[in-house]
């Protein structure tokens, strides 16, 4: 029987962990200071009383450790937890809850929550785009977050709410057989989405959409704009389809629906780098639960978050 990915030393030992983490972040594993970017004159400091993977740099006299700089910086959490976090979410296709990221890591509620949102950060891409090229689709649609008016409480409904008025807008493109890039945007008008076709699709791309106003003009502007009509019941069309996105979409909303049940829209983004990520690096394109969770490690640097900028 294959032994569980999960059972390897750095789930469950802090000092493996720690050398686990100096192997991914520092290259060729030489610490570099994380204040002073020294490199050259740092060494570990040993000692019964010195925590586990503390170094000093004798440029800036300062003690560091591959913390510093990242999401796991000025966390009480053993790092061994955060590598088990960050392997839960990776490899959890809609998601894992705070909920369960409580029960499993065995922290608190308020760490669990706090926890993903600094992993969703992690995931957050650098700048993916431009999407397509010659010869090349991409698919451009939007969707609605949000529940819906009859299941709010009385207070709270809003008979003028029909369809996705009242609701958070996402906007995507998906390159086919490539990746996504999502937005949350304010609204669905040819004002806000064009910028983002432009910048994000290499204009010799052919363009797929539905039959939307806010397509029409922009969509002259590629290669080819091709649509369909879903309010006829057209779906596909020869080439011209834009199920891609919608099967994204699907993964996107059952994730939302079934496992985080709400999404404010403070924290909508997050969400949605959380989802980018793990299409953006799933098995069709050569990469698996092990080799996920190691490209979300390589995201950690410069991306710490406090409580008071995360928390409602």
């Amino acid at each position: 029987m294959t032994a569980s990915i999960l059972s390897a030393p750095h789930f469950h030992n802090e000092e493996a962990a720690y050398e686990f983490v100096q192997s991914r972040l520092w290259s060729d594993n030489k610490p570099v200071c994380p204040r002073c970017g020294g490199y050259e004159r740092t060494g570990k400091l040993a000692g019964k009383s010195t925590r586990i993977g503390v170094h000093k740099c004798y440029d800036c006299r300062k003690p560091f450790t591959v913390k510093v700089g990242t999401i796991f910086e000025d966390s009480h959490i053993p790092l061994r937890l955060w590598l088990q976090a960050i392997f839960l979410i990776a490899s959890s296709k809609k998601g894992i809850s705070s909920n369960q990221l409580h029960r499993t890591l065995g922290v608190t509620l308020k760490s669990a929550w706090f926890m993903s949102h600094r992993v969703r950060e992690a995931m957050r891409a650098g700048k993916l785009g431009p999407l397509g090229g010659e010869g090349k689709a991409v698919e451009a649609d939007e969707t609605y977050i949000g529940g819906k008016e009859k299941n709010k409480h009385a207070s709270k409904r809003n008979a003028g709410n029909i369809g996705g008025q009242g609701k958070q807008v996402v906007f995507s493109l998906v390159e086919r057989g490539g990746q996504v890039l999502s937005d949350h945007v304010p609204d669905v008008t040819g004002a806000t989405l064009a910028p983002i076709l432009r910048e994000q699709i290499k204009q010799e791309t052919t363009l797929m959409t539905d039959e939307a106003g806010q397509y029409r003009n922009v969509g002259k502007e590629f290669a080819a704009h091709e649509t369909v009509n879903h309010g006829i019941g057209e779906y596909v069309r020869g080439g011209a389809h834009s199920n891609t996105i919608e099967g994204y979409f699907s993964i996107l909303k059952r994730g939302i629906v079934g496992t985080y049940h709400h999404v404010s829209a403070k924290h909508l983004k997050r969400y949605l780098a959380e989802f980018d990520f793990r299409y953006n690096n799933r098995v069709k394109l050569g990469c698996d639960d092990v080799q996920r969770a190691e490209r979300l490690l390589e995201g950690v640097i410069g991306k710490r978050l406090t409580y008071q900028t995360t928390s409602p």
